[in-house]
């Protein structure tokens, strides 16, 4: 699947050959050949709980992996977390410059809903309006971009369990929220009950995404992680390392993963996929 994704990516982004070239060949270098493709797994075994066409995840799954892209892009420039290594290699600015980088962020983030907006992914027009909203709201003020913001401001700062929650639940639980119901939304309608209880567990592992990564920053090396390892004590920003110490943030991890497996529990073997995807965030660190 995560090949599945990288052909989809490859054959949605712009081609590196028409202008502005040198915009398009930055795009594609922050995007291609690269990361677990996490969001884009989510939203396909979300689909799949729903009898989603796979088609229409591709394009579900490769908006969510822009927005996606376009975050880390800015998050890596100088005025941000500034960091020069990203999936294994140089970081979009460094390889390019500040300015390019910065385009292709802007760039990567409407082709994400231009990709939302010019395909069919619902036979109900007004049920794609709302894809598109719910994934708008995912990487705005309220979401991801938001929740950049908190973790700018808390530098240095001490928060709360209830604090740093708040601000991951924006920072990194919206968008993989947005992946698992984008991805369920693609396929036949559940009903209110079911669509509550997939959205409880998308809130749950999103969290658990960012526990795990808290983890994996503080207790794996940068050839493990293909990102500078560490930056996160370097710079004194708050982590569930910091604030429950290393056991505490396993502790953490693994109360979460039990939270997601029971709420995907009445769905049985159709949430199969997204069950084992629970278990690949945890595990790729310990």
């Amino acid at each position: 699947m995560q090949q599945r994704t990288e052909h989809s990516l490859e054959r949605l982004l712009p081609p590196a050959a028409i202008a502005p070239q040198r915009l398009h060949q930055a795009m594609r270098y922050a995007v291609l050949g690269g990361g677990k493709r996490v969001r884009p797994l989510l939203c396909h075994a979300a689909g799949e709980l729903t009898g989603a066409d796979p088609a229409r995840l591709d394009i579900a799954a490769c908006a969510v992996e822009l927005i996606h892209v376009y975050s880390l892009v800015h998050d890596d420039l100088p005025c941000m977390d500034d960091d020069v290594l990203r999936r294994g290699k140089p970081t979009c600015h460094v390889e390019f410059d500040q300015a390019t980088a910065m385009l292709a962020g802007d760039a990567l983030q409407p082709l994400a809903f231009q990709l939302l907006a010019e395909h069919s992914l619902t036979d109900e027009a007004q049920q794609q309006l709302d894809m598109l909203r719910l994934l708008a709201q995912a990487a705005g003020s309220r979401g991801m971009a938001g929740g950049q913001a908190i973790d700018l401001a808390a530098v240095g700062q001490p928060l709360s369990l209830a604090e740093l929650e708040y601000m991951h639940i924006r920072k990194t639980g919206a968008l993989i929220r947005a992946a698992v119901l984008l991805g369920a939304l693609c396929g036949k309608p559940l009903a209110e009950a079911e669509l509550a209880r997939l959205d409880h567990y998308a809130k749950i592992v999103g969290l658990l995404f960012q526990v795990v990564d808290d983890i994996l920053d503080s207790a794996a090396d940068t050839a493990t992680l293909g990102k500078t390892a560490g930056k996160d004590a370097a710079r004194n920003k708050p982590t569930y390392v910091s604030l429950l110490g290393l056991a505490g943030a396993k502790e953490k991890a693994a109360e979460l993963r039990t939270a997601a497996h029971a709420a995907l529990a009445p769905f049985g073997d159709a949430a199969r996929r997204l069950g084992e995807l629970t278990n690949f965030i945890v595990d790729r660190s310990f």
